[in-house]
């Protein structure tokens, strides 16, 4: 890769009490957005499309008809990235969740690492549903175990820097979830690739006014499933996988 274009992507579901601020925190340093609309509301879409009509050149406005969740949202913001001529998007939650103010450390580790997938590493205070917490903790565990590896601390943090040309052709070449379980499987099946992942620590709240579309049903279900056909993957690659590590011992 010769030359560096970031961007960001940010997907949005009915977030219109904080996007723009959000769009005004990205714009400090200079980096152009996609905003995915994930089939909003009337009220969020007028909001995006103010944003979008001024600053055309800087504010890129994807409409998708209905909700497909965030997953699709990133799938469908990470080939227009590519369409667009940016080399990386920097995948930003949009209500106000992730520190902005990290947006240059992200940055500047996938510039010098541009084959890298840059993911944060959640830092909570006290504003974090607990049931939440807990619960990536058993994420955690099975990702270890569908990767025999500690490597990946954390695997949900929204908070990261995409390589758009690798990170398309993963999602081209492997099925993946389309709502919250997107973000854990396509790091798992990426490091089944043997491709680098550094991660970075952020800071991440909740806001008081903040709104989530995490459904506790729906979505646990759609993770727990993503967990046990990921299981199933690992045992297919598990003779590759022993060698590979076996290998790296030696070396």
């Amino acid at each position: 890769m010769t030359q560096f274009i970031p961007c960001a992507l940010v997907p949005v579901y009915n977030h219109q009490q904080v996007l723009a601020q959000t769009v005004v925190n990205i714009r400090q340093f200079g980096l152009p957005i996609i905003l995915v609309d994930d089939g909003s509301n009337e009220l969020c879409k007028s909001v995006m499309r103010e944003l979008a009509a001024a600053d055309p050149a800087n504010v890129h406005l994807i409409e998708r008809p209905i909700n497909g969740g965030k997953g699709a949202a990133l799938k469908t913001g990470l080939q227009s990235a590519a369409e667009l001529g940016f080399s990386h998007a920097l995948q930003i939650d949009a209500d106000g969740q992730h520190n902005s103010a990290d947006i240059p450390r992200f940055l500047q580790l996938a510039e010098a690492t541009p084959g890298t997938l840059i993911a944060g590493m959640p830092e909570y205070d006290a504003s974090v549903p607990k049931g939440r917490l807990y619960g990536r903790y058993l994420t955690h565990v099975w990702v270890w175990i569908n990767t025999l590896s500690l490597g990946i601390t954390d695997s949900m943090c929204g908070f990261r820097v995409y390589p758009v040309a690798r990170s398309n052709a993963l999602i081209a070449a492997e099925p993946m979830g389309d709502r919250m379980d997107f973000d854990t499987e396509f790091m798992v099946r990426w490091h089944w690739r043997h491709w680098a992942i550094k991660q970075i620590s952020t800071r991440v709240i909740y806001p008081e006014q903040g709104v989530s579309h995490f459904r506790v049903w729906r979505d646990n279900k759609l993770i727990s499933w993503m967990h046990t056909r990921l299981f199933f993957g690992m045992l297919w690659r598990l003779p590759r996988i022993l060698i590979n590590k076996f290998r790296a011992e030696v070396a």
